[in-house]
């Protein structure tokens, strides 16, 4: 029923093409005109949402559970997604610090929330020359896209202060870290149950424990879940076990899942696995772990590989790099290769395009680099518990484990050790390893491999009933949407 193409989805009328406002369709056609190879970072985001919006339309219609006529049913699908896609609310402030030299400085930041669909909302804060009120905002939707795709129950958010790290002493990070929570607090944009940030670009466990700290000690001083405000702490502070590899594990994972489909290995003209494949990652910093790893002399994006990971920011592939991209198997001609987005929003409107025309696989950013959120959703829950996974049940599963082998030991000795000799039972070296009981980081990978497992699969339901063959990208974002919809849908609009 809902097996269409995306050339005639986009082909239809306009009129039932979610009845986008006319900015919003000049955003979009700003975003992906063929002549523009910068477009804006946001208008970019609403056009993929735009995307998926137009093809799951129909479906959403069909499947709405109300009493009111099918034209009225169709405004009311409209209407909620005009709702998901804006920022609700954006944050801008300037605060002063005194330098360690004496002088004064005034120092930007923002915080955008995209979506209270669910609570809290969720989503790093980033030191950077770069930050811009419309970077936030690109970033913030995503997040709400990327926890709905891993079904994390967050809403989108993004903050950002406009320095360079390097250039300021510990002492002036913190003065700048503590005052800009404070900030934060005084307009509600922080706290375990309405906003909970976490590290991005620039920060790191250090400036997680000072916003713990700020905020429990001036306004959560009387809140039991004070430190539930913000994830990707340190373990003294309320962290958890595999918070810092979460990102690359997570793209990790996600590269599996569909490296290992045999059916989408064929479109590519690959054998599943990772066996003889070839890795290019661009990255801010180096890759630690990989002796064979080397930097690269040249534009690392046009590098010759199997899988190219861009993760280093948004906007790296574009128009003009896209055809050189050489992401294939240089032995078969025919074959086209694996983009994986390890940063967010790393490729264009126009290079995806390219990308889909040469028959690559581009796994999207808001499906590959969900690790991170994913993991400081367990943090977040094991604040809220205020216990750390495995505590309880980790002595039980590891004498348990124990009885179960003396279990079937004895068992067949009763039956087969007529002269009463023993018969030893030997764990294999994987029982072995497990046969203590689950530790809180082996918990944590469990349920990422387990979600991004799942999301890969969602992803690939929705491909194909939509006939999107490599566009996993839209099938993404569909995927979100159905989500978000449905929590909107079932909530009911009263207050708006």
């Amino acid at each position: 029923m809902y097996q269409q193409n995306l050339a005639g989805l986009l082909a239809r009328r306009t009129g039932s093409f979610y009845s986008l406002p006319p900015r919003a369709y000049s955003e979009l056609a700003a975003a992906q005109s063929s002549g523009d190879d910068n477009p804006n970072f946001f208008a970019m985001v609403e056009g993929f949402f735009d995307r998926g919006a137009s093809i799951v339309e129909d479906k959403l219609v069909e499947e709405l559970k109300t009493r009111e006529s099918a034209d009225n049913k169709r405004k009311r699908v409209c209407g909620i997604l005009k709702i998901i896609k804006p920022c609700n609310h954006v944050l801008s402030l300037s605060f002063p610090i005194k330098r360690d030299s004496g002088e004064w400085e005034v120092v930007e930041g923002y915080r955008a929330q995209h979506s209270q669909h669910r609570m809290p909302c969720k989503g790093g804060i980033r030191y950077s020359m770069d930050v811009s009120v419309d970077e936030v905002k690109a970033l913030a939707s995503l997040m709400t896209y990327k926890c709905a795709v891993v079904d994390v129950p967050f809403g989108g958010a993004k903050a950002g202060v406009k320095i360079n790290p390097r250039k300021y002493s510990d002492n002036e990070l913190e003065k700048i870290t503590r005052r800009f929570t404070v900030e934060l607090a005084k307009k509600g944009f922080i706290g375990s149950g309405i906003d909970v940030p976490a590290p991005d670009m620039g920060t790191g466990e250090r400036e997680m424990s000072w916003i713990a700290d700020t905020f429990a000690t001036t306004m959560g001083y009387n809140d039991i879940n004070a430190h539930a405000c913000v994830t990707g702490k340190p373990i003294s502070q309320g962290g958890i076990h595999g918070r810092i590899s979460a990102t690359g594990r997570g793209v990790f994972h996600g590269i599996e899942n569909f490296v290992n489909e045999a059916a989408y290995m064929g479109k590519l003209g690959m054998c599943p696995g990772f066996r003889d494949k070839t890795f290019v990652v661009q990255a801010n910093g180096t890759i630690v772990g990989f002796p064979k790893s080397s930097p690269y002399d040249g534009s690392i994006l046009e590098a010759d590989c199997d899988i190219l990971i861009p993760a280093a920011g948004e906007k790296q592939l574009t128009k003009r790099n896209a055809p050189n991209v050489k992401a294939k198997v240089p032995l078969l001609s025919s074959a086209a290769g694996i983009i994986a987005e390890g940063a967010n929003g790393p490729t264009t409107p126009e290079a995806d395009r390219i990308f889909l025309d040469r028959n690559i696989l581009v796994i999207p950013d808001l499906y590959l680099n969900a690790g991170g959120v994913t993991v400081s959703y367990f943090e977040w829950l094991k604040n809220l518990n205020h216990v750390s996974y495995g505590r309880l049940t980790f002595k039980y599963e590891r004498d348990s484990n124990y009885h179960l082998l003396m279990s079937v030991q004895e068992s067949l000795e009763r039956k087969f050790g007529k002269h009463g000799g023993t018969i030893p039972i030997v764990p294999t070296s994987e029982f072995q390893a497990r046969i203590a009981g689950a530790s809180e980081k082996d918990i944590v990978h469990s349920g990422l491999a387990f979600t991004m497992e799942r999301s890969a699969r969602q992803i690939m339901r929705t491909a194909s009933t939509f006939q999107l063959g490599l566009d996993l990208r839209t099938a993404a974002y569909v995927n979100a949407i159905e989500k978000v919809f449905q929590v909107y849908a079932e909530a009911g609009l009263i207050f708006t």
